[in-house]
């Protein structure tokens, strides 16, 4: 029974990647990556002008709005591509393009009624999941410059907001605020330590915000999920070649993607060590990440731009630690646990985090200066 419904699978996940092959012919399809989202398969073709494209299964309980996900993308690749016709780089950079089906179609349903896509693959490239040193940390920063730079002239309502109310940090406090009043949290001392460290901060949590409001940043286009393992290095030169997984990318602040590059690449000690005296925020990543973004960013930037980068910095790494703590007051409801104190415990390594860069705010200030 099992082999038989392997077969289907895999005879239905053909006859689907057929309907985006006009290159070729399909002549097979694996499961690729370990993203925790959408299922993505990597297809292979008898073809020479393209061997593989990727195949996706959209999720479409965290998307519900694919069409406009699959829009989005096309604005802005097709936005990109133009860009790089008219300025050709010095050194290698590609941008993944949404393939259309046979009847010209930027998706397709099955029987079942799932949404899938496909799109190009980055031949001759590999991700990384954690920070090795400071030239790849160079790297990260310039990926993500040169993605920021190439949409900077794209206006950002050309494009749906696909992701309401995220990295709006004063809507996951007020959300935190209401589970507060439900729930009677154990008094433990990791508990009161996370308590007393949103108590601290509240009026910090409207500083980004609160700047979009007075007209001192500009909304922009940003990609959602700037983490490293979403940047693809060439195999042979070890550079930045393309930034991908764009089904956040939206209107928003470019300042929550440094904030969030900067947070997930500068702690060494990751985001799931229970070791909380390890955590530590790296100034020498932190500058190499800032180098390799500012050699591209320049180009569009603002004076008040550079004033908010160490408040990213901080008010990300707050944030999430506040989103951690506050789903595991609710009862771990939102991200996946393998244990009952989980996000406790994930909330706790964020906070540490906060407290280290706030140590180190004179440091992170200069090296921000120091590069204008």
């Amino acid at each position: 029974m099992t082999e038989k419904f392997n077969r289907q699978r895999a005879e239905n996940l053909i006859a689907i990647a057929n309907q985006f092959a006009q290159l070729g012919k399909v002549t097979a399809v694996k499961a690729f990556g370990s993203g925790n989202i959408n299922d993505t398969f990597l297809v292979t073709l008898d073809s020479s002008k393209e061997q593989h494209f990727v195949l996706q299964r959209i999720n479409t309980q965290v998307f519900r709005q694919p069409k406009l996900i699959m829009q989005n993308m096309r604005t802005f690749t097709e936005h990109v591509h133009k860009r790089l016709q008219h300025t050709p780089l010095n050194r290698r950079w590609e941008v993944p393009r949404v393939l259309l089906t046979k009847d010209a179609q930027d998706h397709c349903q099955d029987s079942d009624g799932s949404f899938w896509r496909a799109i190009s693959f980055i031949e001759g490239s590999q991700s990384f999941d954690t920070m090795r040193d400071r030239s790849q940390a160079k790297e990260i920063g310039y990926a993500l410059g040169m993605f920021h730079n190439l949409i900077s002239d794209l206006p950002p309502e050309k494009l749906a907001d696909t992701l309401q109310g995220f990295h709006i940090t004063p809507l996951y406090l007020q959300h935190y605020e209401e589970v507060l009043a439900k729930t009677s949290a154990s008094q433990s001392s990791e508990v009161n330590y996370c308590l007393q460290f949103v108590s601290d901060r509240q009026a910090f949590a409207h500083i980004l915000e609160n700047a979009k409001a007075e007209g001192k940043l500009p909304l922009r286009l940003m990609h959602g999920d700037p983490k490293i393992n979403n940047v693809m290095f060439d195999t042979v030169t070890q550079q930045a070649v393309s930034v991908i997984d764009l089904d956040t990318v939206k209107p928003g602040l470019v300042h929550y993607d440094i904030g969030d590059c900067l947070r997930s690449g500068c702690n060494q000690a990751g985001e799931e060590t229970e070791n909380w005296e390890s955590v530590h925020f790296d100034p020498g990543l932190c500058q190499g990440i800032l180098q390799g973004y500012l050699s591209v960013a320049k180009a569009f930037l603002t004076e008040n731009d550079y004033a908010y980068i160490y408040d990213a910095i901080r008010l990300i790494a707050f944030e999430l630690g506040l989103r951690f703590f506050a789903d595991y007051l609710a009862g771990n409801v939102y991200f996946k646990v393998k244990h009952p104190e989980h996000n406790l415990a994930r909330a706790i390594v964020q906070f540490k985090l906060t407290e280290s860069i706030e140590s180190q705010e004179t440091q992170i200030r200069n090296i921000i200066k120091d590069m204008k």
